[in-house]
């Protein structure tokens, strides 16, 4: 897979020169390239931005400068990608279809955001083009979005994580529900102790204790993944679990009490 991000602040993406998605670029899983927009201005200045049309607070970046760059580096059959507060949500499920892509370009914005025209512009003309967004809140600009995309996808490219089957126990994965509690050594710290199911050794008891784990923090922070979930992946024991939590199967769907 190959990424392309471009922003005027291209050090802000040196983090992913470290860790999984550093080792992915080495071993070369990964084809990450990261692009100054500025290198595609025509004035002395490196102009890249003007004011808002009808008014208003801030600056609008330009469309004929990220057009120029956007024709550079899209390839046939890319998919355009632009952080922006007013874009869908990303969700493990949005990265895992992208993880399937041939390319993705990350277009950060800055300022007040990027011209409008710009996506309408790259629609019309057949190219993939998501708005995105990581969160209801406003950031300084997408950099941080494409660094969050940038490892969100990655990471689920084949060879990047060592165990592929963290990636279906873990938060948001394959199983919907959030990851159970983890420990490690020492067994006892700080007066706390480590569950005494997780000493004993007994695979079965331990593999119940997580999943049973897994579905109680999951309906305690996040009723509506529970909700969400097809009933026909539960077994009688996660029935029994999540009856003792106030959960139950009406109608073929899981209902609180």
């Amino acid at each position: 897979m190959r990424i392309d991000v471009v922003s005027i602040f291209p050090d802000y993406l040196s983090p992913l020169q470290l860790s999984l998605v550093g080792k992915a670029r080495d071993a070369g899983l990964l084809d990450l390239r990261v692009h100054d927009l500025r290198d595609w201005t025509t004035d002395r200045h490196r102009t890249v931005d003007d004011t808002p049309v009808g008014g208003g607070a801030g600056m609008v970046m330009r469309p004929d400068v990220w057009a120029s760059a956007l024709d550079d580096v899209l390839q046939d059959g890319a998919h355009l990608l632009i952080p922006t507060p007013s874009g869908e949500p990303l969700t493990q499920r949005n990265a895992e279809a992208l993880a399937t892509e041939s390319q993705l370009v990350v277009a950060c914005g800055r300022y007040e955001g990027i011209d409008a025209r710009v996506a309408e512009h790259y629609r019309a003309r057949g190219v993939r083009v998501t708005e995105f967004s990581i969160g209801d809140y406003v950031l300084n600009g997408g950099e941080v979005a494409a660094l969050v995309v940038v490892e969100a996808v990655g990471r689920l490219l084949p060879g990047v994580v060592g165990n592929p089957h963290s990636l279906v126990e873990e938060s948001h994965g394959a199983a919907g529900l959030l990851e159970y509690p983890v420990y490690t050594k020492p067994p006892a710290w700080a007066g706390l102790e480590v569950p005494e199911v997780l000493m004993s050794g007994h695979h079965a008891r331990i593999e119940r204790w997580r999943r049973d784990q897994a579905l109680a923090r999951t309906a305690a922070r996040r009723p509506d993944m529970l909700a969400a979930l097809d009933v026909g992946t539960l077994d009688k024991h996660d029935l029994a679990t999540l009856a003792d939590l106030g959960w139950r199967v009406v109608d073929g769907a899981l209902t609180r009490d």
